[in-house]
């Protein structure tokens, strides 16, 4: 296993479970200590984890984005459940905007089977998995390619994106809070929601369980401008009573 492969493999673990042991790894991954500690080393450098004894921690405030390859396995499951309460949501001949997150992927592949829709994505990955749809209408925003992202950004893709009018966005999020809004991890991703926020009839937050009681570095909006919000999992009683009284529609595996 190449050191790169190995330390996306490592990043992908500490998303999931927050923090990862030396010893550990090196017996998961037959490699010494000594190597696992560079390769901590590095990405705590790149930003990623805190170093700690033993180990390291995943870096909750880093505001930077992690490789592409990596979010699209974290939290693989929820996604794919959002994905699916995504596909209830959307009508025949509907015009709708998918961000270029990893939930968008899924989404994309779970709708597939409607007869025709107007999809306008800023995911190269998306433009991909629906390249062997017909009879469907697919708009690629344009703009400059952020490197790792499989995502297209800048002035370009804001202004593409303000020349249309869809009936729907689904988008995604780093954080939700009910003092901080809907959040993302630079203002570069952020801008690009706002904009379809701005261009769309009705706004779906698609955020899974690990999103909530969470800020990011940068302010998508707050949540007056969301319509509904769509999960994988019931939430606290809390948040749905927070949803009720801000009018939001909640759609989660259990509701339906």
């Amino acid at each position: 296993m190449l050191a790169a492969e190995r330390r996306n493999i490592i990043l992908e673990r500490i998303q999931e479970e927050k923090k990862v042991i030396v010893s550990e790894l090196s017996r998961d991954y037959e490699v010494s200590e000594e190597t696992i500690r560079r390769d901590l080393e590095k990405l705590e450098e790149e930003g990623h984890v805190v170093k700690s004894y033993g180990g390291a921690v995943l870096n909750e405030a880093s505001v930077m984005e992690l490789p592409h390859n990596v979010r699209r396995r974290v939290n693989t499951v929820a996604k794919q459940r959002i994905a699916e309460l995504v596909n209830r949501e959307i009508n025949e001949n509907d015009h709708i905007f998918l961000d270029a997150s990893t939930t968008s992927v899924y989404i994309a592949r779970a709708i597939k089977q409607k007869e025709h829709l107007t999809v306008i994505t800023n995911s190269i990955e998306n433009l991909l998995e629906l390249s062997l749809v017909t009879g469907w209408d697919i708009i690629s925003t344009g703009g400059l390619l952020k490197p790792g992202t499989m995502s297209l950004y800048g002035w370009k893709t804001a202004e593409t994106l303000g020349a249309y009018h869809a009936d729907k966005v689904f988008m995604s999020c780093k954080g939700l809070s009910m003092e901080r809004g809907i959040t993302d991890g630079n203002d570069e991703t952020a801008g690009i929601k706002q904009a379809m926020i701005a261009a769309a009839e009705k706004v779906y937050l698609t955020a899974d369980h690990s999103k909530f009681d969470k800020t990011a570095f940068s302010q998508i909006c707050g949540f007056n401008r969301i319509d509904t919000v769509i999960t994988d999992s019931e939430p606290e009683p809390t948040w749905k009573e927070y949803f009720m009284g801000q009018g939001i529609g909640l759609i989660y595996p259990e509701s339906i």
